[in-house]
């Protein structure tokens, strides 16, 4: 018969405090705190739990350097029980990088770069045959359930001399393999005013509180009508912090229009993980904390909103019979200094810290 672990005293965001039983790397019970019994208990009274953390971009082929990380470096390490690789390989080497998944702690997802060559170069967009549909299409039925999107780097950088036709290109390979598109918004051309309109539902804009002048917000930090639109319809927002696309005054205007909180991810490698301004995900989630945003919602913006886009509602909950993904973490009443993209400085006055991960069983401290 398995061991049955206790968490003992774990606090949910919704303030209710519960114990919960896990065997077999399966959540079994969750009961009113103080009664739940095993054959070892684990207390973290005063301590939050949520489901496991899922950061939905991310760059986790150490391969390719300078975008690439350890999976459990910036996965299980950090408290984040599944990543999803942002289009760090093409059908080239995104079988290098499903292989690699499978011996790390951390559940890996993956989009695949619409590049075969992937992040291999940092232009891999400026050369139109290096989109290769063939490759794509067999490498998405290989990997299928590994693969859940394609990626498209759509800023001056990659592209160079391409313009708008590598989207033009990747909308209809998304069409063809009834896969959505992860679009990554930067320096233009393309001008944001050309990317949007060719987003679909459920495609993802990563990126979207980027301070660069190519971005969605004007001048008086109103968004964009574009943007609006594509909120409309149903394309989703993801952070995708990084090293150079998040600000807080953009964040700030974000907020202050109403234009809802979607995905927190990192977008993290070795470089802004060592360095900042990232460093992990408990960093980026308190940047969040000190914008005024409940905890709840920037729990849910980890959790349940990154497993409803994947189509995994599982991932984003607590509840007997699931596998337990747990993520558990304290906010303490301990000022930081917070930098974002631009070197602009914020104090918070809350920290958010990653205390543990439990997968497979295995309870990971971070």
């Amino acid at each position: 018969m398995s061991e049955r672990l206790v968490l003992r005293g774990v606090k949910r965001v919704s303030g209710e405090t519960v114990d919960i039983v896990i065997a077999d790397g399966r959540i079994r019970e969750v009961t009113e705190a103080g009664s739940g019994s095993g054959d070892r208990v684990m207390d973290f009274s005063g301590v939050y739990v949520s489901s496991g953390w899922i950061d939905l971009h991310v760059h986790a082929f150490p391969e390719f350097d300078p975008y690439g990380d350890e999976i459990d470096e910036i996965g299980v390490k950090q408290g984040v029980t599944s990543i999803v690789d942002a289009g760090s390989c093409g059908a080239d080497r995104i079988g290098d990088l499903v292989a690699s998944g499978k011996r790390a702690r951390t559940h890996l997802y993956a989009f695949l770069n619409i590049s075969r060559i992937g992040l291999q170069r940092i232009d891999e967009l400026s050369h139109l045959e290096w989109i290769d549909r063939e490759k794509a299409a067999d490498a998405v039925h290989r990997y299928k359930d590994s693969i859940v999107g394609l990626k498209a780097r759509i800023s001056r950088s990659v592209v160079k001399e391409s313009g708008l036709q590598p989207l033009v290109m990747a909308r209809a390979l998304s069409e063809q393999l009834s896969l959505p598109l992860m679009v990554h918004i930067g320096s233009g051309p393309p001008d944001i005013q050309e990317i949007m309109p060719l987003l679909a539902k459920r495609d993802i804009v990563t990126h979207y509180l980027n301070g660069k002048k190519n971005n969605l917000f004007g001048p008086d930090g109103q968004p964009l009508q574009v943007l609006r639109d594509a909120v409309a319809r149903g394309v989703h927002l993801d952070v995708g912090h990084g090293t150079a696309s998040f600000s807080f005054k953009v964040a700030e205007a974000a907020k202050r229009y109403g234009i809802p909180l979607g995905t927190i991810s990192t977008d993290i490698y070795r470089g802004n993980r060592m360095n900042g301004p990232v460093f992990s995900m408990s960093h980026v989630l308190t940047k969040f904390l000190s914008l005024g945003y409940p905890l709840e919602e920037v729990i849910a913006s980890v959790t349940t909103k990154a497993a409803d886009w994947l189509g995994k509602p599982e991932l984003g909950r607590i509840q007997p019979g699931d596998p337990a993904r747990l993520t558990l973490f304290t906010v303490e009443n301990k000022p930081v200094e917070l930098t974002d993209s631009e070197g602009k400085k914020r104090t918070a006055g809350l920290t958010l810290e990653a205390k543990g991960a439990m997968i497979h069983g295995e309870f990971i401290e971070c």
